[in-house]
Parts: structure tokens; C-alpha cells; sequence
């Protein structure tokens, strides 16, 4: 029986929680570094650009668009800087035309917020979007222009989105490394939730298979992620003079996402299917269990690869061996049990294509499914 935490171990335990929070922060800090730091510049930059180049007094508007621009379509620049510049512009734009016409006070702001999130939502903004527009033309409505400057705040606006759009194609903020990094990060996730269920059939924890399916679920997030990030990715490198040699590369990630969304299909369903037999008890016969905790150690070698930038062509062979000895059944075995050998052959075929099998070859690999000791035949797994 493991031993209570006893008050004389309170002081480690808080020395270990703030070591843990001090990490997270500083790695938090690291991986916005480049982001703060093209910030700063898209912030000077845009200054100095409508300042010196334009000759306007005060470009307020200029650093703010730059910011806001970054800000916001920061892990999908290319595109959203676009939107984000046209929404910040309009609003601008707007305002200044309506304090100009009307002046300020309550009821002008009342209209040039409506009218300009108006405008917007009929341009095909989106809800944040919008409200940058709103919120631009309330600041612009406030605000009285210095004398000869009514029509140079939008311009602004448009300089500083120019100059955000330009640091978002030059030096993409995912870099190019990081869409890699974040299929890595994936399939880690994918064989953390292996193990676990692999625990939740030995032990029959119901509450540790209640957490696994809630991980399991979770994890569509860490894939919608890879997915804005390899769009960036190719995005950039398609933009860009100086990336352009980098194309194959961010495709070859790009092309990640399909088994990888497979795989995380069939994960659900097995973890599913864990869950299940815990709470009912079944059979899952232990050579079952090991194929769950093979494939997490198969996901271990292509997750290592990826971080190391290779294709994960090493994790083959155990893959390959894998859907050799998934081919058995093992008549004790319940329905959940069979259910999650099949998902198991399924993610083989999955992760077969991911370290860069055609779809045909890899689903050769998993042969027919027999009975042990009588070699009745229940049909190949479904590489789809």
C-alpha cells in the first residue's frame, strides 16, 4: 500500500511545484522569444516606415496594426495577416472618414461602431475580425486627428499590416522546423495513451480508463495544431524567394496528417473499447495487452526520428512484426478484446503509411487474422 504524504513532506513537495512552475514559464518565455522579438521589430519598423518614408507627424497606428497583426494571426501568419490587416485598416478607415464628416461625441461612436463591424461582417470577416474593426473606428472617433493628419490614420494602419505581412512571410513564426516538432509531439501523445491503456487492461482502473478516453480525446487538438502549422508551413515556403528549396520538406510533413488522423481514429475507438472491458471485466488476453504496448514502443521510434529530422523509416521493421503477430486470435478473448486487436492492426497500417509506405504496401504487411491452432481465416485488416 503506497505511503500518505505527511506534513514533513510538504516543503519538497512545494520546492518540486515551484521548480515544475519555473519551468513552464521559462519555456513558455523560450517559445515566444522569436514572436516578442518580431514584434518588436514589425513595431519599429512600421514606425519608422511611416514616419520617415510618409512623412506622417504621429503613425499611431502604424506599431499598433503591426502588433495586432502578429498578434493575431500568430501559428497561421501568412493568411490571417491578410484578414487581420484589412479588418484593423477598415475600422480605421471608417472612423476617420465619419469623425470627419460628423465629428465625435456619443452618438457618432454609437454609428461608426456599428457601421464599421457592419462593413466588415458583409466583407466576410470573422467575429474577431469584426471587433477589431469595431474597436479601431472607436479609437479613431475619440481620438481628434492632429491638424492635417484626418486621412494618413488608416494609411498607417495599412503600413503596419504591409510590414507584419512581410516579417510573416521572411521569417515565418512557426519556423520551418516546427510543424516536425509538432508531429513528433503527436505521436509521443499517441504512445503515452497506449501505455495507459495498455495499464487500464492489467489493472481494470476504471477511473485511469475515465482519464485515458478524456486524453484520448483531447489529443484532435494537438492535430488541429500540426494542421494550422504545416499550412503555415507550406504557405511560407510557397510565398517566400528564399524558402522555396524547402517545399518538399514541409510537404513531406504536410502529408503527415492524413495517417495521423487516421491513427488517432482508431486510438478512440481502442481506448473506447478499454474502458469498456474494464468496467465488464473481460477477457484481454495478454498477448493482446502486448501488441498495445509494442505499438506505443513503435511510436517511441518514429516520434525520435522526427524530432532527430529523419523520415522514421527505422520503426518499420517493429511495425512490420507487429502486424505479423496481430494476425493470431486468441479464442478467450472477449468482444473488447477482438475489437482492440483490430484497431491495433488498423494503426499498423496507419503508421506503416506514415514512415512513408505506400498505402497498398503497408496494409500487405498485416496479414489475414487466424484462429490460434486451427488456421480458419477471418480476413486481412482494412488499410482504409
Amino acid at each position: 500500500m503506497p505511503r500518505m504524504p505527511s506534513a514533513s513532506d510538504l516543503p519538497a513537495r512545494v520546492a518540486a511545484r515551484s521548480r515544475s512552475e519555473a519551468r513552464i514559464r521559462t519555456d513558455r518565455l523560450g517559445s515566444r522569444l522569436a514572436f516578442i522579438v518580431q514584434c518588436g521589430f514589425g513595431a519599429a519598423l512600421a514606425w519608422w516606415a511611416a514616419r520617415d518614408l510618409f512623412a506622417h507627424a504621429m503613425p499611431f497606428f502604424a506599431p499598433v496594426t503591426a502588433i495586432i497583426t502578429l498578434g493575431m494571426s500568430y501559428g497561421q501568419r501568412v493568411r490571417r495577416a491578410v484578414e487581420v490587416m484589412i479588418g484593423v485598416a477598415l475600422g480605421v478607415l471608417i472612423g476617420d472618414l465619419f469623425s470627419h464628416v460628423f465629428g465625435s461625441g456619443v452618438l457618432q461612436l454609437l454609428f461608426v461602431v456599428m457601421v464599421a463591424m457592419a462593413i466588415a461582417s458583409l466583407v466576410g470577416a470573422g467575429l474577431v475580425l469584426t471587433i477589431q474593426a469595431g474597436v479601431q473606428a472607436a479609437i479613431i472617433t475619440t481620438l481628434v486627428a492632429a491638424p492635417g493628419q484626418a486621412f494618413t490614420r488608416w494609411l498607417d494602419a495599412v503600413i503596419g499590416g504591409s510590414v507584419a505581412l512581410v516579417i510573416g512571410v521572411l521569417v515565418p513564426a512557426t519556423g520551418l522546423q516546427r510543424p516536425r516538432q509538432q508531429a513528433a509531439r503527436v505521436v509521443e501523445e499517441i504512445s503515452a495513451i497506449l501505455r495507459e491503456s495498455a495499464t487500464v487492461i492489467r489493472t481494470g482502473d476504471t477511473a485511469l480508463a475515465a482519464r485515458t478516453l478524456e486524453r484520448a480525446r483531447a489529443s484532435e487538438s494537438m492535430l488541429d495544431e500540426l494542421r494550422n502549422l504545416t499550412s503555415e508551413g507550406v504557405a511560407v515556403v510557397r510565398l517566400s524567394p528564399f524558402r522555396r528549396r524547402h517545399l518538399p520538406g514541409a510537404q513531406a510533413i504536410a502529408d503527415l496528417l492524413e495517417p495521423l488522423d487516421r491513427t488517432i481514429r482508431n486510438l478512440r475507438v481502442l481506448v473506447r473499447r478499454a474502458s469498456v472491458g474494464a468496467r465488464r471485466h473481460e477477457v484481454v488476453p495478454p498477448a493482446y495487452v502486448d501488441l498495445v504496448q509494442d505499438l506505443a514502443q513503435s511510436c517511441d521510434d518514429i516520434a525520435r526520428e522526427l524530432h532527430e529530422r529523419h523520415q522514421p523509416v527505422s520503426a518499420r521493421a517493429g511495425l512490420q512484426r507487429l502486424g505479423e503477430r496481430s494476425a493470431a486470435i486468441d479464442p478467450s478473448s472477449g468482444l473488447s478484446g477482438e475489437v482492440m486487436r483490430a484497431q491495433v492492426r488498423s494503426m499498423v497500417v496507419d503508421l506503416l503509411v506514415l514512415t512513408g509506405l505506400p498505402l497498398d504496401e503497408a496494409g500487405s504487411y498485416v496479414p489475414a487474422s487466424v484462429r490460434d491452432g486451427d488456421g480458419d481465416e477471418l480476413g486481412p485488416a482494412d488499410p482504409s
